[in-house]
């Protein structure tokens, strides 16, 4: 054949270490029909400081690959909520051989067509909490591509049609395609009149979706005449693929015959009941009757299931041959993203008739639906069961409904199909299958009423269960609790939502409770962070005793509002807040970057120039607010202002210094007792806050932070300025009256009053 190959890549990102899939890097990826190998060459390096990271540590790296829908992964091991199913995929550990790059390739043989994605992360880390912008951090960057070579112009098999081939020596295999339509039960291909050097020297291969593999259906033509391959319950609205393969090592040509024969439920010809009610049929409950009798036969067979109201037949194989039952559509209805409820007609109630299963198909959009949660709930009446011992078992199947035929069987998997089990009795009467990232598609729920005996489930006798269906798509499961945050991501085009979880919950529902904070740690954490601002008490008491009002308003200011966001920035459930978030953490952060400008300023004592230290206190307000709102992490966003003010603390310093010929401050005393241990306790405190602060221990080290500040801003806060010994004007005996003082030239506006001498009319 024929073959093209086609190239596919995606940028570079940041890859992070797992905390959660929210935390994760998803790539995706389409593959086309007629795919025989796909090859992704996954491509990582380091960076660090815009430069290649020779020096960044080896870390390894987790990709994993899923078709049709993201993987579900779960590498830190935690449990799953209950009544979830976990899909699998594949997994592949990246290991680095080269300094800083390193190269893995992932080959798939005949892969499915289709959405294919990538996940990829790094392992989880001690969480240490580092400050943006303080040394270089070390990047790695992921960036996969894919090659895909596919064949063109694969001939196509048409049903009850025979195709002839003659394979030459040098050919050793022939590949065909057949489409299966809906409502198709079983696929027969036959290889006809096979005529070579040694009998019929051929290998049969089936496979749905893709090229056959070694592993896929087989049948060898020498040792089964006829040579026929048969697929029962086969997938439907997909290709068909036929391998027609020779022996090794047979020589001369090997001509054959290949037809493939499909068996159509829909069609009238085959055998079905001769009569059934509408309701019956319909499975609808008990409150809504029935309505006359109505044969399958006399309904035409829809197009698809979107374009009909009628019951649509799916095949059944049983003993006495093959039946049909209805199909009931469900009617879609979208509320939000992810949020989608799938109504029956006539119900939610439904009725399980005792000899004939109910079945619903649930249609699922490409791509737009695959990044929610498919949800499905059972819950039998149990006052329909008139006393029996009615078990009601439920199959959950993708592309094609999965029903036993022995009427007996609470299986719900074949050789080559696997669905997912529900079963609810008088016992147990409520049973829920949650699917993270399911498939797109139409997924099949068959429900089948059974009556338990001593010799294991029989079918029913005139007893009808009546079930209550749910069936909707959810961002997350349950919401992720009161634990955790559902959160919408995003990669490129296709959207998917993820739980986070806080307070040391984990799992994929933020459900596992193993290293989960208890409700008194989180209240101590809350108490201690909130609690050790009141240290502020002391300087603010200080500050007012010297006279400085606007900094013991600024160190009220931050006390204040770093008490409340801390109590709303709590992650479990002890959390109060006053105001937005997003309100308290900017005041918070306002107030602590004041609290450090307002400190050094006064302890430049640029007091005496009244005017000059009111414009440095408004300039900072206004430069640390612009900064925040540009970026509140940032490093620069504290040491700018400080590094600010302590230059100008040193220049005020050094000019008295200078003016007076004497070291400034000029006590030993004040040096000893007041500077040199409050500088200590600030660098200790940030010492603390860039190095050692992370995520286990943030509440008590946050909390020494707050301490030590306050406790540094008390030390470093200067003494109450003492009085100019310069005399004044001497006070003017006062009468009983009152002065006023009127400046005629500046009332008047003629000269400036700061250079001009003042006559001043004093009247009582």
């Amino acid at each position: 054949g024929l073959f093209v190959t086609d190239y596919f890549t995606r940028t570079p990102r940041k890859l992070s270490p797992f905390r959660s899939f929210a935390s994760i890097e998803l790539f995706h990826f389409h593959i086309p029909e007629d795919t025989v190998i796909a090859v992704w060459n996954l491509i990582t390096f380091k960076e660090q400081g815009g430069t290649f990271g020779d020096q960044c540590p080896d870390r390894s790296i987790t990709v994993y690959f899923r078709s049709g829908a993201p993987s579900v992964i779960n590498p830190l091991h935690t449990h799953f909520p209950r009544d979830t199913a976990v899909p699998g995929s594949f997994a592949l550990t990246l290991t680095w051989t080269l300094p800083n790059r390193t190269t893995g390739v992932f080959n798939v043989t005949s892969p499915l067509p289709g959405d294919w994605f990538l996940a990829a992360h790094l392992p989880k880390d001690e969480g240490k909490i580092s400050v943006k912008g303080l040394y270089e951090e070390c990047q790695y960057l992921f960036q996969p591509q894919l090659i895909v070579q596919r064949l063109v112009n694969i001939a196509v098999l048409y049903p009850g049609h025979v195709t002839e081939q003659s394979m030459a020596p040098h050919n050793r295999s022939c590949l065909y395609k057949v489409f299966v339509p809906s409502y198709t039960s079983r696929v027969l291909v036959e290889v006809l009149r096979c005529r070579g050097a040694e009998g019929c020297p051929l290998w049969l291969r089936v496979r749905a979706k893709a090229p056959p593999l070694h592993n896929s259906t087989t049948l060898d033509c020498r040792e089964h005449t006829p040579c026929q391959l048969a697929q029962d319950l086969p997938f439907w609205q997909h290709w068909y693929y036929v391998l027609v393969e020779k022996h090794p090592g047979v020589p001369g040509t090997v001509s054959f015959q290949v037809t493939v024969q499909l068996t159509d439920c829909s069609r009238p010809s085959l055998a079905r009941p001769p009569f059934l009610p509408s309701s019956a049929s319909m499975n609808m409950p008990h409150s809504f009757g029935s309505a006359g009798g109505l044969a399958l036969g006399d309904s035409p067979p829809p197009t698809s299931p979107n374009d009909t109201k009628h019951p649509v037949p799916i095949p059944i194989t049983s003993h006495a041959g093959e039946r049909c039952w209805p199909v009931r559509p469900t009617l879609r209805n979208e509320l939000d993203t992810f949020s989608v409820h799938f109504y029956i007609f006539f119900g939610p109630n439904v009725s399980v008739p005792p000899d004939r299963p109910a079945v619903f198909v649930i249609n699922l959009l490409p791509v737009l639906d695959s990044g929610g949660v498919l949800n499905l709930e059972l819950r039998l009446n149990v006052s329909s069961l008139c006393g029996e011992n009615v078990t009601v078992f439920g199959c959950l199947n993708h592309e094609v409904p999965l029903t036993s035929g022995d009427n007996t069987s609470v299986t719900c998997e074949t050789e080559s199909l696997a669905g997912f089990l529900l079963s609810v009795n008088a016992t147990a009467s409520l049973s829920r299958l949650r699917i993270p990232y399911p498939q797109t598609g139409s997924w099949y729920l068959s429900l089948r009423s059974l009556c338990a005996t001593e010799h294991g489930f029989e079918p029913c006798t005139n007893v009808t269960a009546e079930v209550y269906l749910r069936a909707y798509l959810s961002p997350c499961i349950n919401d992720c609790g009161i634990y955790g945050q559902c959160k919408l991501l995003r990669t490129n085009n296709y959207l998917y939502a993820a739980c986070e979880c806080k307070a040391g919950w984990n799992g994929w529902g933020c459900t596992d409770n193993a290293e989960a904070f208890s409700y008194g740690f989180q209240l101590l954490s809350t108490l201690l962070l909130c609690l050790s601002n009141v240290m502020f008490v002391p300087p603010v008491a200080i500050a007012v005793r010297s006279h400085y009002l606007l900094e013991a308003a600024v160190y009220i200011f931050t006390m204040f509002f770093s008490t409340f966001y801390h109590a709303c920035d709590q992650p479990g459930i002890v959390v109060f807040c006053i105001m937005e978030y997003d309100v308290l953490q900017f005041c918070d952060f306002l107030g602590s970057l004041m609290s450090v400008w307002v400190t050094v300023i006064a302890m430049a004592r640029l007091q005496p120039v009244v005017k000059q230290a009111s414009v440095l206190y408004l300039l900072g307000a206004m430069l640390l607010s612009m900064a925040l709102q540009m970026d509140r992490h940032g490093l620069w966003n504290l040491l700018g202002p400080s590094l600010f003010a302590l230059g100008i603390m040193a220049v005020a310093w050094t000019a008295r210094t200078i003016r007076r010929r004497h070291c400034y401050p000029p006590t030993w005393k004040r040096w000893a007792f007041y500077l040199c241990p409050g500088a200590l306790i600030a660098a200790a405190a940030v010492l603390l806050y860039a190095f050692v602060e992370t995520e286990e221990n943030y509440f008590y080290i946050h909390s020494i932070w707050h301490l030590l500040i306050a406790g540094s801003v008390g030390f470093l806060l200067p003494p109450r300025a003492k009085p100019s010994r310069r005399l004044g004007p001497l006070p003017r005996r006062k009468g009983c009256g009152y002065q006023l003082c009127v400046n005629e030239q500046e009332e008047l506006g003629l000269v400036d009053p700061a250079v001009a001498s003042i006559n001043s009319i004093c009247t009582s």
